[in-house]
């Protein structure tokens, strides 16, 4: 089963009410008024944020134990194991653990020829008009041939800021956490990163 130390609880949206219902709370003459106050709030909110965003790392929000997949494995028995543990994608490792590669959906789907689909009846109706997309010697082919390299992957200690901005600028889901002899330990992905509760939408 896997294990992820991210905390539930989403951002709250101040009403004019709970402004002046909380500067009535506070002892003594404010001289604020309820438009500063929410104003103050938000950005202290927004520095608190990255504050903790700064703080909280890799570590604290990975899941783990990482599901892996084997440099010799095969295509079929790649997309059959990816399906069986509901995942996206997987990080790719040789025979003596340490990370080679990544493999997710969009590999196979650029394999297929499909480029980046809008929907599942998009996929469906490429197959259907391409002999199925994927014949039985490709099927046989091993991972090596369609997986990502070199893989990206991250330090335990990578902050949750810098994972944010790798997601953007590398165009990536996933980044695998590896100790110092490449092995991975873990992985975040974008919904780890939302979990964690510090991606304001």
């Amino acid at each position: 089963m896997s294990e992820t130390n991210g905390k539930t609880c989403g951002p709250v949206d101040i009403s004019e009410s709970d402004i002046l219902s909380a500067m009535k709370d506070i002892q003594g003459y404010i001289d604020i008024s309820p438009g500063d106050f929410k104003e103050v709030f938000h950005v202290a909110y927004s520095h608190a944020v990255q504050r903790i965003m700064n703080s909280l790392k890799a570590a604290d929000i990975m899941t783990r134990p990482v599901n892996v997949i084997g440099i010799e494995m095969d295509l079929r028995q790649t997309a059959t194991f990816l399906a069986e543990k509901r995942i996206s994608g997987a990080p790719v490792v040789d025979s003596d653990g340490r990370i080679v590669g990544v493999v997710s959906e969009k590999d196979f789907l650029a394999m297929m020829g499909v480029g980046k689909p809008i929907s599942f009846m998009q996929i469906v109706a490429h197959c259907l008009n391409n002999n199925g997309c994927m014949t039985t010697v490709a099927s046989n082919h091993a991972i090596r041939g369609i997986m990502t390299t070199p893989p990206i992957t991250a330090g335990p200690q990578i902050t949750v800021d810098a994972i944010s901005a790798l997601f953007i600028e590398r165009q990536i889901n996933r980044i695998p956490i590896v100790d110092a002899y490449d092995k991975p330990i873990g992985i975040v992905t974008r919904t780890d990163i939302v979990h964690s509760n510090l991606i304001s939408r």
